[in-house]
């Protein structure tokens, strides 16, 4: 909503008002208001001259409509300007900008040659003068409102600032001057005067025209007030035309300005028909499917069903709340005889916000009324508006009111509020002074009442105004107080910091994981956390997997993604192919998140009433029908894992680093994982691994299976890795690491076993058989060939032995390293080779 400040001191006492624009925007600040912008007076120097047009030459020689115009002056003067404009005649006052002359953005004006003639100066338009957006032609002053020669700043008002705000949802009432006037007067503490009040709305015999409303719920109200023999070629006065300006608006004709200019004052939208054109009844009610409407930007639409329509006995006339039909314009100028006269039917309604809102956004048309209905318009206002713009069509058209007045429906029953007079008080922690509750709901416009009560506890009774349908509960009434006396005096304190332990168990956890996977080289990215329900397809899951069982998002940012996700790879594989696709190619990427896993029968959700704390007993239903949320976290790989330079050829990323990956999350989080053979999609099942704690599987590792890297559009090999943080058993005090001062003892070993035995499954025997003077074992090689047979293979390991206290001897090295291959031996049938 723009507004300039004179507009507003029209409401208010002027003499309060701030000095400057920029206190102005303050004081919206104040009170809740948020300043969009304040737009400062243009910046023009120079002569700037209201001059007469009076000879018009049209130079056809050239590509484009192009005029050399003769503007004189008062003294006599006169220049020749070159214009392209067609939207003036002679005779019409413009404005000229005159050599010398700086027009906003730094134009400087000059005389110059153009088009085969001197071009002494310029006749500018509203853009060109920043008056407004519009510049579909030069600006042509309304008769009378100056004489050539006059100095043109004053008169445009071009000294004056303009305050833009933007407008919440719920505060629809400020998408009006007197709205705003009302919030700057209680900010400034200035004495407010509603303009409601200066229009008076006499008593009428009859109807101006008949109304009928089928459908009261969506238009609990109607008005029509009639105009007979208003002048259609009246020009609007100028100081309206320039506030429309300042509002963003472009002046158009005196009947659509007039209306413009109520709507943007009060905050009531206005129709006006053509009476000549309206035939029968104007019935209020339901499109038909398949019914058709031509609104007035000539857009033949479909109706829905759920639209609202104004019609007559020739049909639908209006898209209610939203645009008016073409089929009861007021006819154009160009479409009327020099001295024809219109009859204005001018519509004022109260319309249901939420049905304005669907039927604007079904069609795509946005507009000022739909704007205003949609956030709720007063429905007192209705008979008010009508009144002011048929006394201004009076005024400035030379129309005559008709007798009677339509007024169908009424204004809903308001509900009071009861309110205990400290909840302000206690609400923000702070006294106010006495009184300051039922003064400031009566600046919004409350009717206040006071009980003291039997139990001798203050009460207030505020019965909201009619604007002002958001104040529904004391919270509300609350919200207003506080605002309004300022929430910068509500003190702010910190809370103090109760002793702890600081952060708990799983979130240190969290942090050396992800500290862990980064120090590795692993980059943390943040996927999209919903999927589409053919992921699963594309991951080859069974139609009974129980991944497939997600939870539906009620209103997600992503129609085709509206499932919560039951694991972190699909978001992490997007990301892992949108990176590549600019060019990254080497890619180790990792994230921590939560998954949801929905029960298999779920508990009906419960939804105990807000007037209330919920019961132990709602609590644990809450809880029960909650799904499972553990925290996941996941590793993918693709390209090179080790870099090609000239120290050589780079490793490509395989399953083994996804292997890895894992084993750092589990030395991270304090237990050691245990790898065996799996067959998980979507891993691939001959170079997929199964981790483990203990014999509890956490997660899966190893390389995608080729379709699913193939319908997901991954580089050949991709590796990845998810494993469930919550599973892992959750080490308070992690043990410290012990130093020992003695040297180590390393022996290789080479074992010859079975093909399909894993090498992690020979490790563990080995592990478990060398005792505690065992401290790790690792392989170094595997061997496959003639020397070993078919069927087999050949793991070498390097034992690492250790003491404590001592120095190893040869001989206890060897026992130890006995008794693991011993075990070995009796696990998986091994031989030494």
């Amino acid at each position: 909503m723009r507004v300039t400040v004179s507009w507003l001191s029209e409401h208010l006492d002027a003499a309060a008002l701030p000095a400057s624009v920029d206190e102005v925007g303050d004081a919206f600040v104040r009170v809740g208001l948020e300043v969009e912008e304040i737009h400062p007076a243009p910046e023009i120097t120079g002569p700037l001259t209201v001059g007469r047009v009076d000879e018009i030459e049209e130079l056809t020689e050239f590509k484009k409509p192009i005029r050399y115009c003769q503007v004189g002056f008062e003294d006599g003067r006169s220049r020749g300007i070159v214009c392209g404009a067609r939207n003036f005649s002679v005779g019409d006052l413009v404005v000229v900008s005159e050599p010398g002359a700086v027009l906003p953005g730094g134009f400087a004006i000059t005389s110059r040659e153009t088009y085969g003639h001197v071009s002494d100066g310029m006749i500018a338009s509203a853009k060109e003068l920043g008056l407004g957006a519009d510049h579909a032609g030069i600006l042509v002053l309304p008769p009378g409102t100056a004489e050539p020669g006059d100095d043109a700043m004053p008169l445009l008002g071009l000294d004056e600032a303009v305050v833009e705000l933007a407008v919440t949802p719920d505060r629809g009432y400020c998408f009006a001057v007197r709205g705003l006037a009302r919030e700057l007067a209680v900010s400034t503490d200035a004495d407010f005067t509603d303009p409601v009040t200066r229009v008076r709305v006499p008593q009428t015999d009859g109807d101006a025209w008949p109304v009928r409303i089928d459908d009261t719920g969506r238009c609990p109200r109607f008005v029509v007030r009639r105009v007979d023999g208003v002048d259609p070629a009246a020009p609007s006065p100028w100081w309206m035309q320039r506030r429309l300006l300042a509002a963003g608006m472009r002046p158009i004709s005196l009947i659509v300005d007039v209306t413009n200019y109520v709507m943007l004052d009060l905050g009531q939208p206005l129709h006006a028909y053509d009476a000549s054109r309206v035939t029968g009844t104007i019935a209020v009610r339901r499109a038909s499917a398949g019914e058709t409407l031509r609104t007035l930007d000539d857009a033949t639409r479909t109706l829905d069903v759920d639209d609202l329509l104004i019609t007559d006995d020739s049909g639908p006339i209006g898209l209610a709340g939203v645009m008016g039909g073409a089929s009861t314009e007021i006819p154009a100028l160009a479409d009327l005889g020099a001295d024809a006269r219109v009859d204005v039917l001018l519509e004022a309604a109260h319309f249901d916000p939420a049905g304005i809102a669907r039927s604007a956004r079904r069609h795509k048309l946005p507009s000022e009324a739909s704007r205003r209905f949609e956030r709720v318009v007063d429905p007192a206002l209705p008979p008010v508006a009508a009144e002011r713009a048929a006394q201004l069509l009076v005024e400035l058209g030379g129309g005559t009111l008709a007798d009677g007045r339509t007024d169908e429906g009424g204004v809903p029953a308001v509900d009071a509020v009861r309110m205990p007079l400290s909840l302000p008080d206690r609400t923000a922690g702070v006294a106010y002074p006495r009184g300051a509750t039922a003064r400031r709901l009566g600046q919004v416009g409350c009717r206040i009442e006071l009980d003291t009560g039997a139990d001798g506890q203050g009460q207030v009774v505020a019965t909201p105004p009619t604007w002002r349908p958001d104040l529904r509960q004391p919270a509300d009434l609350v919200e207003e107080v506080l605002r309004l006396e300022g929430y910068d005096t509500i003190p702010s304190t910190l809370p103090a910091a109760p002793p702890g332990h600081g952060l708990t168990g799983s979130q240190l956890r969290r942090r050396a994981v992800s500290r862990a996977l980064a120090e590795a080289g692993h980059v943390e990215v943040l996927p999209f956390p919903f999927v589409a329900e053919t992921v699963w397809d594309a991951f080859g899951l069974p139609a009974d997997d129980v991944r497939r069982r997600t939870v539906a998002v009620s209103n997600p940012l992503d129609a085709e993604r509206a499932r919560l996700t039951t694991t972190l790879l699909p978001g992490l594989l997007d990301m892992l192919v949108r990176n590549r696709s600019r060019g990254t190619e080497d890619l180790a990427l990792y994230t921590l998140g939560q998954v949801v896993l929905p029960h298999a029968d779920p508990a009906p959700m419960p939804d105990p009433p807000v007037s209330r704390r919920p019961t132990d007993a709602e609590y644990a239903a809450i809880r029960a029908a909650l799904p499972a949320q553990p925290t996941h976290v996941a590793v993918v790989l693709a390209g090179d894992r080790d870099p090609r330079g000239w120290w050589g050829r780079g490793r490509a990323a395989a399953w083994s680093d996804a292997i890895e990956s894992a084993r750092l999350v589990g030395a991270a989080s304090g237990v050691e994982l245990r790898v065996t053979k799996a067959d998980h999609l979507p891993w691939h099942p001959g170079r997929c691994a199964a981790l483990r704690v203990g014999d509890w599987i956490v997660g899966y590792a190893g390389e995608l299976h080729p379709k699913v890297v193939e319908a997901l559009g991954l580089p050949a090999r991709t590796a990845a890795m998810e494993l469930d943080l919550d599973a892992i058993p959750l080490t308070e005090n992690l043990p410290v690491p012990t130093v020992s001062g003695f040297p180590p003892v390393a022996v290789d070993v080479a074992l010859v076993t079975a093909d399909d035995v894993p090498a992690a499954e020979v490790a563990d025997a080995l592990t478990d058989g060398g005792g505690d003077l065992l401290e790790a074992v690792r392989l170094f090689d595997v061997y496959t060939g003639e020397q070993v047979g078919e069927g087999k293979h050949s793991l070498a390991f390097k034992l690492r032995m250790r003491a404590p206290d001592r120095t190893l001897t040869n001989e206890e090295a060897n026992a130890a390293r006995d008794a693991a291959v011993a075990e070995a031996t009796r696990r998986h049938g091994v031989t030494l080779r």
